[in-house]
């Protein structure tokens, strides 16, 4: 029996670190085409690309785990069903559920390995990314010049050009104000010139030619008696320091990470805290237009203080009048009492659904972030059991029909899960039911798979349709016949 054990393993390990770093590399890619422009043609070094690239892999973890599980399950037993090892092994009097024990025990030990790895790693490498993409897309990579507008993003800098030259990015009449200092504020006019970053970008390079330099001087009474100096030059040189052109690191994390970045037992803070906000925004708001404005004179429905009671009664109809009774100008005047209350209500009300809208936004996040990473190892349970007895029935290896199974599987799965998210966000569901739809309707079919397989069912085989039609359309026949000749 351990010959057995080892030989499936072996059989399985192969395949699946194979298909997880494979799709796990698919994915990537996926991931890499949304943030290629934040990346190339900035002038970061290997590792910083290098170090992003391998956060980003880690957060993708749990999306690539129960596709590798359910593609390696697949390829395993098609490939031993279709070199007849599986019927061998079926032959010497070995059930199905014996055969697939040894590599079940390896699907379970990576469900619950997974569990650690996206609640502990997957937030980390989640953190760091977002720190690292945060240092990347605040670093300044390149000055561009637009004809006739001033270019003001270097500090106490600001130049206009007229025109560029495109092809040898020679700029024509060049204006620059310098105020880097104070008490001599500079104004620099050239007939034309080159401005350009220095290879480590610590330094604006400027070289300008036929220009002049108009330099003042501010002292304590430069507004009575300012004093102006004027340089001409045939070529001037500047040498500019630069801040923010340099990769630099931040040494504190990011605000807003979001629920993706706090693991099991932050969430369950997080939501507990959410849950106190959210009810008491939604408390604040209804006591806020009850008391403000539908019932600040009723006592009998909510106390009112004097002062409120005082405000309000101003733009209310009087005690014991009926509106009928009253003149044109207290009927105008009380008409229009009870529009501004009704636009003040619509207000207040926009202001607090927009608050309280935020706080529910969140809370949903982190409910859905809570549940997927509890929902994530019982999804690759249950894609194990639909992979192996479905590899053993159709008895085919290699990446043709396996991989088609498996993308059509894990496009179902996806699909399914993205919908119970949506629903759990839009507040028509609970997180139990939005999260674990996904694993409430494969389940099922999981266990029916299971069946199939242990019981020897010619569940794929369409030969096996051929001839039950083919007995459906017989006795159809004869029925029809039988009627005819009476």
């Amino acid at each position: 029996m351990k010959t057995l054990n080892k030989f499936i393993l072996k059989s399985y390990l192969g395949p699946m670190v194979m298909t997880f770093f494979t799709v796990t590399f698919i994915l990537m890619l996926n991931f890499l085409w949304l943030y290629i422009d934040e990346l190339v043609g900035k002038g970061l070094p290997a590792i910083v690309i290098a170090e992003f690239i391998l956060y980003a892999t880690s957060t993708l973890i749990p999306m690539g785990l129960p596709l590798a599980t359910l593609l390696a399950a697949i390829m395993t037993m098609g490939n031993m069903g279709e070199s007849n090892e599986l019927l061998a092994l079926k032959a010497s009097g070995l059930s199905l559920p014996r055969i697939i024990k040894p590599i079940f025990i390896v699907a379970i030990i990576v469900s619950i390995t997974s569990f650690f790895i996206i609640n502990n790693y997957v937030p980390y490498s989640y953190t760091k990314m977002n720190l690292l993409r945060h240092d990347i897309l605040r670093q300044r990579q390149h000055i561009e010049f637009k004809d006739g507008v001033f270019f003001d993003g270097i500090p106490n800098l600001a130049v206009r050009v007229e025109t560029q030259d495109p092809v040898t990015r020679l700029l024509n009449n060049v204006l620059i104000y310098d105020i880097r200092n104070a008490n001599s504020p500079n104004t620099i006019i050239a007939d034309s010139g080159y401005i350009s970053l220095s290879h480590n970008k610590e330094f604006l390079q400027v070289v300008l030619f036929d220009g002049h330099t108009y330099e003042g001087n501010r002292t304590y009474a430069w507004y009575n008696a300012p004093t102006l100096r004027l340089h001409k030059f045939d070529r001037q040189e500047i040498l500019v320091e630069l801040d923010g052109f340099n990769f630099e690191r931040s040494d504190e994390p990011v605000n807003s990470q979001g629920s993706m970045s706090l693991n099991i037992n932050e969430l369950d803070t997080n939501i507990d805290s959410l849950n106190i906000v959210v009810k008491d925004k939604l408390k604040s708001f209804s006591d806020g237009v009850m008391k403000r404005y539908l019932f600040s004179r009723d006592t009998t429905v909510i106390s009112m203080t004097d002062s409120i009671r005082e405000l309000k009664h101003k733009i209310l109809t009087r005690d014991n009048i009926m509106f009928d009774t009253l003149s044109i100008k207290d009927k105008s005047e009380v008409l229009n009492g009870a529009s501004s209350m009704l636009n003040n209500i619509k207000y207040f009300a926009a202001s607090e659904h927009n608050n309280i809208r935020t706080s529910t936004i969140t809370l949903y996040s982190s409910l859905i972030d809570y549940h997927k990473k509890l929902s994530l190892p019982i999804s690759i349970i249950i894609f194990f059991l639909i992979g192996a007895p479905l590899g053993a029935i159709i008895r085919k290896g290699g990446f043709g029909a396996p991989i088609i199974i498996s993308i059509l599987f894990f496009i179902i799965y996806y699909i399914i899960t993205l919908t119970g998210e949506k629903l759990v966000r839009d507040g028509a569901w609970s997180a139990i039911q939005g999260v674990w739809l996904s694993s409430f309707i494969l389940a099922p079919i999981a266990l029916f798979l299971t069946y199939k397989s242990t019981t020897d069912s010619s569940l794929l085989d369409t030969g096996s349709y051929i001839r039950r039609f083919s007995k459906i359309k017989s006795a159809i026949k004869t029925k029809l016949n039988n009627l005819l000749k009476k």
